[in-house]
């Protein structure tokens, strides 16, 4: 069976990441990056799909675990009848984009444990058996394109294809493992002794995380805060500052349903949202390098503008599906690429013209394309915004007019707009505000419902969507206007499960899909937000609340949260829903959060 999510911790190096299981085995790596094949893909399948497993022999001990404080450095303590272990799991940082090592500690904190190594290497998302060779240092596996060194002087046996290890740990003694990997044309890297890679590795978290703010935060709110960001840098590629939505593909929204994604890529429509979040924590050159990276992901023709790249700007990320894996709880089809790369979204424009104009706002350095590139995506725009398409969701039914797709072009025009009142910036203000107007009369005239005072997903329909939380949340009305009231209202009705939102109803929406998925954690932040602006502090600071409750024991989410089964779903963790809890924990900690900024065009905090 399927491990829960909750049992997985994150480590990673922003190059690439790894699923560590509270049993002890790592189930998910994909080397040498984010996007890259994996070569521990038990997570999607069983333990012949790759995986590496260290810990007590036996199932007869208990397990603690936890991130030694402000870092990304996973620190596990089994506990047996004989005596107790500390292991630690990390990936030092590294100055190549190719250099990539997971390093794993055992240390001795009392008594005598036996403990067992299992190393199944399967390139290839679980399908290429590597050629190993003994060596000095431990071993070696090559298979195509793909190379790893074991180094450890932990006696080594192979059989079934499986390298193996069983070895004793007393009191005070430390065994080390270091999994180095190389392109398999080069020569094997250095590999620094472990515990100078672990104490080089806690003092740059340390530092990293203390430049997060407190201000307006709780002890346990600013913790929360720090763990997120932490989970969000390393869900960056350093290289390029790329931010993936997460490290994983396929882990389905639905348990054994087909809703199953690959989000190992880069999302236009978290832009604002992930700038906002880096920002107002004190993380400026983040938040320029993420702008950074939209300015050459996006560089081009304007026509063709995806909602997603990958991790150095990619464009062509053709979707397939993995046969040989039998998919996260039997939920087939695993998918490696997203066909929803070529899907017509509107909302993309509003999220990059309101994410360059937050950062102008911010006084990040200016740059001259950005400005340049946002007057060349608008002029399309004045005709393109009236066309029908699949929406923020990224639906694979019918394109309509969704709501929330005019919304954001309304967004485009009026920063645009903003930016040529208050910093001077040249462009055709006048056809601009004549555009913006009538955007923001068709959505008022066509996607609004007065006998029911709501507004609706798409033009002529009844379903509701919570992406319809962003009117006051970016402006397009103030939260006190009726018509949002009763809005925020209909979605509490109508797509509320067990105190959190779904993004639409699939019974009311021609998705294209089949089945359900699970509660949407990101909205459900968006909630917050909401109830924040309204002043209902009472009612955000319980639903906050009741959003940290679903966080696992290390203080990660999915994407989603299955409320019959009271697990989380979704990939894991997610870029979204802990950009969701930063800005909402400033916005609970400060009457002029993110949302207040957004929808008055404020700048975020210096």
């Amino acid at each position: 069976m399927s491990k829960p999510l909750e049992d997985y911790g994150l480590i990673g190096n922003m190059l690439s990441a790894a699923l560590v299981a509270r049993d002890g085995s790592i189930d998910w790596l994909c080397l040498p990056h984010f996007d890259s094949p994996a070569c521990f893909a038990a997570l999607l399948g069983n333990k012949k799909h790759g995986r590496w497993l260290l810990a007590p022999h036996g199932d007869a001990h208990t397990t603690q675990r936890r991130y030694v404080p402000e870092t990304a450095v996973l620190e596990t303590i089994h506990e047996t009848a004989g005596g107790a272990v500390q292991v630690y799991d990390f990936m030092p940082l590294s100055d190549s984009e190719d250099r990539v090592d997971v390093v794993r500690i055992v240390r001795g904190l009392r008594g005598t444990v036996d403990m067992e190594m299992e190393l199944i290497l399967r390139f290839n998302f679980g399908q290429a058996v590597p050629w190993v060779r003994r060596r000095d240092y431990g071993l070696s596996a090559i298979a195509g394109p793909d190379a790893v060194e074991l180094h450890t002087l932990a006696p080594l046996e192979g059989h079934d294809m499986t390298s193996t290890s069983r070895f004793t740990v007393q009191e005070g003694q430390v065994v080390p493992f270091t999994l180095s990997y190389h392109r398999s044309h080069r020569t094997p890297h250095f590999v620094f002794d472990s515990m100078e890679s672990l104490e080089r590795t806690i003092n740059w978290w340390e530092q990293w995380a203390r430049r997060c703010r407190q201000d307006g935060l709780t002890k346990t709110r600013h913790e929360a805060v720090t763990r997120s960001l932490i989970t969000l840098k390393l869900l960056t590629f350093q290289p390029t500052g790329g931010i993936v939505a997460a490290p994983t593909t396929s882990l389905p929204e639905a348990l054994g349903g087909t809703r199953n994604w690959d989000y190992r890529y880069c999302w236009l429509r978290d832009s604002s949202l992930t700038l906002y979040a880096l920002l107002n924590s004190g993380y400026r050159e983040e938040a320029d390098a993420w702008r950074q990276w939209l300015l050459r992901a996006v560089a081009g023709h304007p026509a063709q503008l995806r909602i997603m790249y990958g991790i150095s700007g990619e464009r062509w990320l053709p979707e397939h599906e993995v046969e040989w894996l039998p998919g996260y709880a039997d939920s087939r089809p695993v998918r490696v690429g997203n066909d929803a790369v070529g899907q017509l979204q509107l909302d993309v424009y509003g999220e990059l013209i309101a994410t360059l104009h937050a950062a102008r706002k911010a006084d990040l350095p200016p740059l001259a394309e950005a400005w340049r590139l946002q007057k060349a995506l608008l002029k399309p725009l004045e005709k393109l915004w009236r066309e029908d398409d699949h929406g923020l969701w990224e639906v694979r039914g019918p394109k309509r007019a969704f709501t929330h797709s005019r919304l954001m072009c309304w967004l485009a025009f009026d920063r645009a707009i903003k930016s040529c009142e208050d910093f001077g910036m040249q462009g055709p203000v006048d056809r601009w505000r004549r555009v913006r107007e009538e955007i923001r009369e068709d959505i008022l005239a066509k996607g609004y419902d007065a006998a029911r005072n709501t507004f609706v997903q798409a033009y002529g329909g009844q379903a509701l969507d919570a992406a319809l939380l962003m009117i006051p949340l970016v402006g397009f009305l103030p939260i006190e206007d009726r018509r949002v009231q009763g809005t925020i209202a209909a979605i509490e009705r109508e797509l509320m499960r067990d105190g959190l939102l779904l993004r639409y109803s699939c019974d009311k929406t021609d998705d294209g899909l089949p089945g359900e998925e699970g509660a949407f954690l990101a909205c459900t932040f968006w909630l917050v937000d909401c109830y924040a602006l309204m002043g209902r502090y009472a009612k955000a600071e319980e639903l906050f609340s009741h959003l940290l409750s679903l966080r696992n024991d290390l203080g990660l989410l999915s994407e989603e949260y299955d409320v019959a089964h009271q697990r989380l779903v979704g990939n894991f963790p997610q870029g979204f829903s802990h950009i969701g809890l930063v800005n909402s924990a400033y916005n609970l900690g400060n009457p002029e959060g993110p949302a207040r900024q957004e929808s008055q065009s404020k700048a975020p905090r210096q």
